[in-house]
């Protein structure tokens, strides 16, 4: 149990980058377990809502077990204070999920970032329930080759526009080097003006995919 636990977690790359103006969420979009590739058009960005979006690594019906009921919080946080929820209360709740099942875990790692009153947030979230900030971070069995994309390209001055390029560069390098990533990749961005996933055309005019 605890090696298919390990395959479903690890079969992936997601990554987060901070920029200046906002947050870049990118991920390939090849579901496996092990060494079986169970889809080739999995979408493992989701927005939670207009300004705040995740990346799923892990078991399908966990991660979206997660992404429901941060959306129905989401809602009603918009709904009862007319204010979006901060970014930073979103990984709070999603460390507290995480943590309320330690006795039957859910099998997941969770990216949440997004833009609120306080500007650009991102914060990782294990399985376990811990919460870190990051400037940036890559999950899944592709990150040790996307954390080398990412060491080399970051800046504390990065732009919107560099992070995306960073971003799609890092999944790619994981692509090549990563079994268990592949068959294509999303990226969202989520600035002042919300969150919005690119078009194939945007991704491509950024680097060569």
């Amino acid at each position: 149990m605890e090696i298919i636990q390990d395959k479903i977690l690890h079969g992936t790359t997601t990554v987060g980058i901070k920029a200046d103006e906002g947050v870049v969420l990118c991920a390939d979009m090849r579901a496996s377990a092990g060494y079986f590739i169970a889809n080739n058009n999995t979408m493992k960005i989701q927005k939670i809502d207009h300004h705040a979006g995740l990346t799923l690594a892990g078991g399908v019906a966990d991660a979206q077990n997660i992404v429901d009921i941060l959306r129905y919080h989401a809602n009603l946080h918009r709904l009862t204070n007319n204010i979006p929820i901060p970014i930073r209360s979103l990984a709070r709740l999603t460390s507290l999920l995480f943590h309320r099942n330690r006795g039957y875990p859910f099998i997941a790692d969770i990216l949440v970032g997004g833009y609120d009153s306080d500007g650009a947030a991102l914060f990782n979230i294990d399985m376990f329930g811990s919460v870190e900030e990051k400037s940036f971070v890559t999950t899944g069995s592709g990150s040790p080759v996307a954390y080398g994309v990412l060491e080399n390209e970051y800046t504390d001055n990065l732009t919107i526009q560099d992070a995306k390029r960073v971003a799609l560069q890092a999944v790619k390098a994981a692509i090549v080097r990563n079994i268990g990533t592949g068959d294509g990749i999303n990226i969202a961005i989520i600035d002042k003006d919300g969150f919005r996933l690119l078009t194939e055309e945007r991704k491509k005019a950024i680097i060569n995919l």
